[in-house]
């Protein structure tokens, strides 16, 4: 069942991450092929099941549909399982869902246009503020040094590459140290770092984007931010461990 909804959530993650940068309504018009603007009936709006029947294309134009779709709509009904998985029925699962929904909606636009939508970075960081007044990190002050420290760690990082990383990546990592705290910001920093450099060598070496082509570097800060999330307590004790 959470799975089924997570899935549902997913869909409507995918119309938010594509409207919402481009200044468009997320209520109408309703969803529509974005060729031939064909409205989508109720039997083309089932999350995975009209995607697979329709074979990935659109009904009337037969334009192949971005395949972030599905993939979103699946990841986020695994990561919802996930996340009951790990932590139960607790007030921390709010705070887990939360951050699934915006990273979700983060790589859908930074996959998509490359921008990092400062909108839905203000109501994530309004509702984590919210949600960490009553499921409060401890110390209760790392949100605060987590989401100052963050900011103005990727901000230098920003000025001394010379705009190596955007505007939108510096936010988000603000809003993450309010949410993760300072610890867990700084293991979601490394492990984003380290899958983009892995991403981005693989794709040089097979010749599939050219050396200072820019990529999006949403969707590898939202893989390091769930690793930390759910394992981040563990990877530190670990690295302890092994210095």
């Amino acid at each position: 069942m959470v799975f089924a909804f997570g899935l549902v959530f997913g869909s409507f993650f995918n119309v938010v991450g594509l409207r919402v940068p481009l200044g468009k309504s997320i209520i109408s018009p309703r969803s529509h092929c974005m060729k031939c603007g064909h409205t989508l009936r109720p039997i083309e709006l089932i999350p995975v099941f009209s995607f697979t029947f329709q074979k990935g294309k659109c009904r009337v134009c037969g334009i192949h549909l971005p395949k972030i779709y599905l993939l979103v709509e699946i990841l986020t009904g695994t990561l919802f399982v996930l996340a009951i998985y790990e932590i139960g029925f607790k007030t921390e699962l709010i705070v887990a869902l939360s951050l699934i929904s915006l990273l979700m909606i983060i790589v859908v636009s930074d996959v998509t246009y490359m921008i990092i939508s400062d909108r839905i970075l203000v109501i994530f960081l309004i509702l984590f503020v919210f949600e960490r007044s009553f499921i409060p990190l401890y110390p209760y002050w790392s949100s605060v040094i987590g989401a100052i420290g963050a900011f103005l760690f990727m901000l230098l990082i920003t000025l001394i590459s010379k705009g190596g990383m955007g505007g939108g990546d510096i936010k988000l990592f603000g809003v993450l140290g309010f949410l993760l705290g300072w610890k867990l910001t700084l293991v979601t920093f490394m492990l984003a770092c380290f899958a983009g450099t892995i991403f981005g060598l693989v794709i040089i070496l097979m010749d599939k984007i050219k050396r200072r082509n820019p990529i999006p570097f949403g969707p590898f800060i939202a893989i390091g931010a769930l690793i930390s999330y759910f394992y981040g307590e563990e990877i530190v004790r670990w690295y302890i461990r092994f210095l």
